[in-house]
């Protein structure tokens, strides 16, 4: 039995008052990122060997199906707008296309050669990295597509939910974060999802503050794409460079971004 599909500790769910409902689901929440700690040496290592990959030209796939496969699209599309990176950094691919992200693909996830077909589209070098992303650890879909990325000599890893997995067992880094029983049996939306979520920030952040993507604690290169961003960025260039609000967003707005902006002001100060 999957750890992942073990009954629930909890039971007559239905006869819970909403409090209760909510009370033990949170704490349930509250098992996952102590669960994540324990995995950190292997996320650590992990992110120490894309690193390097990622500044010689190679890119981040993630791969997977379902909710798994949502949450790498959704870490991958923020890399953009947060990091100034181009779309073609961090990539993220779900079992059934783009159709998937918002409605199941009948029997998608069960072609274990199409994860291969969908990362060629975009070609692939040897410093690519694929990360497969599967709650249960046995999706044919992900796990066909991390043999053969390593077959073509791509570094490989994995975050699943289930000890020594198939998956696991397939990839140089398994990243196995065991939260237990779901509240609701077999929903792992719910604290695997949110297991895999934590894990994907920590890679993604680590990986983009690494390769220079981050200046102190701010997102220097984020894309100007709304009023919200271009606040934030005025406030930033006033605090690096003693600028007014008005000076501030004017050389933001010249330059295109705060480092360019910053950059830009020392250079002309």
């Amino acid at each position: 039995m999957k750890i992942t599909e073990s009954t629930s500790h909890y039971d007559n769910l239905e006869l819970m008052s909403v409090q209760e409902l909510l009370q033990n689901i949170n704490l349930e929440d509250h098992r996952v990122p102590e669960a994540v700690k324990e995995l950190i040496p292997v996320i650590s290592s992990l992110v120490k060997e894309i690193v390097p990959r990622m500044h010689e030209g190679g890119r981040l796939f993630y791969i997977g199906a379902g909710t798994s496969g949502r949450l790498g699209i959704l870490d991958a599309s923020e890399c953009p707008p947060t990091y100034g990176v181009p779309h073609d950094w961090v990539i993220g691919l779900i079992a059934g296309g783009d159709e998937a992200i918002r409605k199941a693909v009948e029997n998608a996830e069960d072609d274990e050669n199409q994860a291969w077909k969908d990362i060629s589209e975009y070609g692939f070098n040897e410093k690519d990295t694929v990360i497969g992303i599967a709650a249960s650890g046995t999706t044919p879909y992900v796990i066909g597509g991390v043999k053969d990325a390593k077959d073509k000599g791509l570094l490989t890893a994995c975050i699943t939910c289930n000890p020594n997995s198939p998956l696991g067992k397939e990839v140089a880094y398994p990243i196995e974060v065991v939260v237990g029983p779901e509240f609701v049996t077999g929903s792992t939306r719910m604290k695997a999802g949110t297991a895999q979520k934590l894990v994907l920030n920590m890679i993604s952040t680590a990986v983009m503050i690494k390769l220079g993507r981050v200046k102190g604690n701010k997102m220097v290169d984020m894309q100007l794409s709304n009023a919200k961003l271009i606040n934030r960025g005025t406030k930033m260039i006033m605090e690096a460079t003693g600028l007014n609000e008005r000076e501030a967003r004017a050389l933001l707005l010249s330059e295109g971004s705060v480092r360019k902006a910053t950059e830009y002001f020392y250079k002309h100060k």
